[in-house]
Formats: C-alpha cells, structure tokens, sequence
C-alpha cells in the first residue's frame, strides 16, 4: 500500500542518516571560513503552521527579488508587503536550511523544470515555519523566461520528521567544511541518499 510505501522510505531516510552522520561540531570550535553563523539571527524556536488549506504564493524576478507576496506570506512571516517587495526571496531564509537543497533548487529551475521541496523558512522575529514549496519558472507568450512562481502547502508532520534528519547532516557537513568544500560536500551526500535509494529528489518529495 501508499502508507506502507512511505514508512519504507521514510525509514530508510533515518537510517542514512544515522550510518552517515558525524559528530556535530562542537558550539565552541570555530567555524571555517565561508561558514554561515547562524548565531548572528534570532531564533526563538517557536514553530508556527499554516491554516488548514491556506497558500503561500509569492512571485519573483529572474534574481530572485520578490515581485508579488499574498496575505498568507505576509501573515505568517511577519514583515509587511512594503518590506518584502524587491528584497531577496532569500530573507526568509532559516539559517539551519542546507544550501545544497536550494542548489538543487536552482539547478532544476534553471534547466526549465518545476520543482516540490520542503522548506522551512524563518520568520522576521525569529520563528519558523515548514512548508511544501512548487516552484516553477514562469515565461512570457513568446517564451521568455521572466521570473519564478512558488506556492506552499503546510507539509505532513511525518514528513517534516522524515526530511529533518537528513537536512541537519547536510547543515553540518556545510557548518563544518566551510563554504564551498560544505557545499560540495552535502551536494554529494544528497545525491548519494537519492542513488542509493534508486529515486529522484521530486519522487523523494513526493513519497514522504
């Protein structure tokens, strides 16, 4: 069945990640060049969630600035509409997210393609919330790429608690190695979770 499927996997995803995980760095080693200090935002650790069928969408410019946000962004990130037209899609952005998902982010983007991930995102007094993200590039009549399109869904608890593991070994493998030997690092660790599994990261997403 459907359920039995998921708990496969979403077993599987725990064990990766206990065989490859590492010691976390200790709070008081210092982080390499490049490190992301996450010590530097506020984080309250209050969760916050979506409303039953409530949906994110924003708009963004080919770079990523933000062109349109709806009522729902603006009511659960905390910043006015004001704040958030023309900054980064990137203020957002939970320090403890691993880049190496929003590469992959970008790299399927890029290539013209849609993409499902779970994100969490922090909000502007330092709460966080989850979400299921579909991202797709949005193009004019004649097929110019002009920007991105992203709506997000409150994900699942048990996928939230299948994908968080995993996001925190890659964080690590980031904190530890720096910016770009991380990035690199928990780019190959990610691709090695999906081959070893024999599954795309969209059906990864999806079967969570």
């Amino acid at each position: 069945s459907s359920y039995v499927r998921k708990r496969i996997f979403t077993n599987f995803c725990h064990s990766w990640y206990v065989k490859h995980r590492e010691n976390p760095m200790s709070h008081h080693q210092a982080l390499p060049a490049g490190a992301r200090k996450a010590e530097n935002l506020t984080l309250t650790g209050r969760e916050r969630r979506l409303e039953g069928d409530d949906i994110i969408v924003s708009k963004t410019d080919i770079h990523g600035k933000i062109t349109y946000v709806n009522s729902v962004f603006i009511d659960i990130s905390g910043y006015t509409e004001a704040e958030m037209l023309g900054a980064p899609h990137a203020v957002i952005r939970h320090p403890h997210m691993p880049r190496a998902v929003f590469k992959l982010l970008w790299d399927t983007l890029e290539s013209g393609k849609e993409i499902f991930a779970y994100v969490i995102n922090r909000c502007k007094n330092g709460d966080h919330y989850w979400v299921m993200a579909h991202v797709t590039p949005s193009y004019t009549l004649d097929g110019k790429l002009f920007g991105y399109h992203s709506s997000r869904r409150s994900p699942r608890p048990d996928a939230v608690a299948a994908v968080w593991p995993i996001y925190q070994q890659l964080y690590e493998l980031e904190q530890r190695l720096g910016r770009k030997e991380g990035l690199d690092a928990s780019t190959a660790a990610l691709h090695r979770l999906l081959e070893e599994h024999d599954v795309s990261y969209e059906k990864f997403v999806l079967s969570i």
